[in-house]
């Protein structure tokens, strides 16, 4: 077996770990910084909405023109008085995008381009998007954000228990936020594209946090009928012993959005491979590292103020503290800072659990 194969299972049999719940206000200060951050970059840049939203039109050619791409980007902005966007195409054509652009503009426009880029206006394609249509494509896509919000808290409520329902819900809005964020920041454009990236990356924020969830559930069945661990304690090893499949899930997810991201939409110039994989890259790492760092610490946070739990912890410690005056071991959760060791794969382990009595000790 593999030194991260065998770390792997040493996480999930518990025998090793590192305390996520303990630590829970540092990803908390963590998370509300980014969170701030995003907020102000929507507040002060704001979001390039793409025609689709704002209406306008899209002029597309087969023939290459006779000027740069740069060049055509001053010159359709000078002629239409917005800023326009201007991408090469496979067979070197271009697409220039404009908004807010009405047909009698757009006429205009097109004579313009025809006359600068050396190309017949009857080869030059326009397309218009008027602002209602675009008016509408946003209401429905906000109303199938709000859609996919509900059905969620009601599936998990359901499946799980409400507080769940409701870490859950706290984690998608932050990995929305990050990700709307990191668009307002880059100045990327929003598209159709983009949304479909939302709601693909919320799902799989969702997987991961359900994985954990779902080992949670496990592990806290008849909690109260023992004195080893508190609920903290039982959802930090569902976090350890799901922590490398997500690791590996995401990693795997992430690699091939990072080669749309940086060598088709960086290297080849392929524009419209942002609009998604942006999206897509952004929320994927966001959605591992709310499902570790945000939703069980927050379903941990709410589960300890049920008096149930609270006074499980308070058997737990009594239990503890009565064992140590007699100089036993008690049982512990197992979760010990991460260190170096150079026996598992040179990164994070902590010490085997103890069992019972200290060695020696009948």
């Amino acid at each position: 077996m593999s030194r991260l194969g065998n770390l792997g299972a040493r996480l999930y049999r518990g025998e090793v770990g590192y305390d996520f719940i303990r630590n829970r206000k540092i990803w908390y200060g963590i998370s509300i910084l980014i969170t701030i951050t995003a907020i102000i970059g929507v507040a002060v840049g704001g979001l390039r909405m793409g025609i689709e939203f704002k209406g306008g039109a899209v002029f597309t050619t087969d023939t290459k023109a006779q000027i740069s791409t740069a060049q055509a980007t001053d010159v359709a902005t000078e002629a239409s008085g917005h800023m326009a966007i201007v991408q090469e195409l496979g067979n070197g054509g271009l697409r220039i995008q404009i908004t807010e652009v009405d047909t009698a503009k757009a006429n205009e426009i097109k004579e313009t381009l025809s006359d600068e880029l050396g190309i017949p206006a009857n080869d030059i394609n326009a397309d218009l998007v008027g602002p209602s249509w675009g008016e509408q494509i946003a209401n429905k896509a906000w109303t199938g954000l709000g859609v996919f919000m509900v059905l969620v808290v009601i599936y998990l409520a359901i499946a799980f228990e409400w507080r769940m329902a409701v870490a859950a819900l706290i984690a998608l809005i932050h990995d929305i936020t990050i990700t709307v964020g990191v668009y307002a920041l880059v100045g990327f454009e929003v598209t159709p594209g983009t949304v479909i990236g939302l709601l693909t990356i919320l799902g799989y924020s969702l997987y991961d946090t359900v994985v954990v969830f779902d080992s949670l559930k496990e592990g806290q069945k008849d909690i109260t009928k023992q004195t080893r661990f508190t609920y903290s304690e039982i959802a930090n090893r569902s976090i350890n012993s799901t922590l490398v499949r997500s690791i590996n899930t995401t990693v795997v997810a992430l690699l091939p959005v990072a080669g749309l991201l940086f060598i088709g939409g960086g290297v080849f110039g392929a524009g419209m491979l942002n609009d998604i994989s942006l999206s897509l890259f952004v929320g994927l790492a966001a959605g591992a590292y709310s499902s570790i760092f945000i939703a069980t610490p927050l379903v941990a946070d709410l589960k300890e103020r049920d008096p149930q739990m609270k006074a499980l912890k308070k058997r737990v410690l009594a239990k503890r503290a009565a064992a140590a005056a007699k100089g036993e071991s008690p049982d512990e959760d197992g979760t010990e800072d991460l260190h170096d060791d150079t026996e598992t794969a040179g990164t994070v382990i902590g010490r085997p659990r103890s069992h019972g009595r200290t060695p020696g000790k009948r």
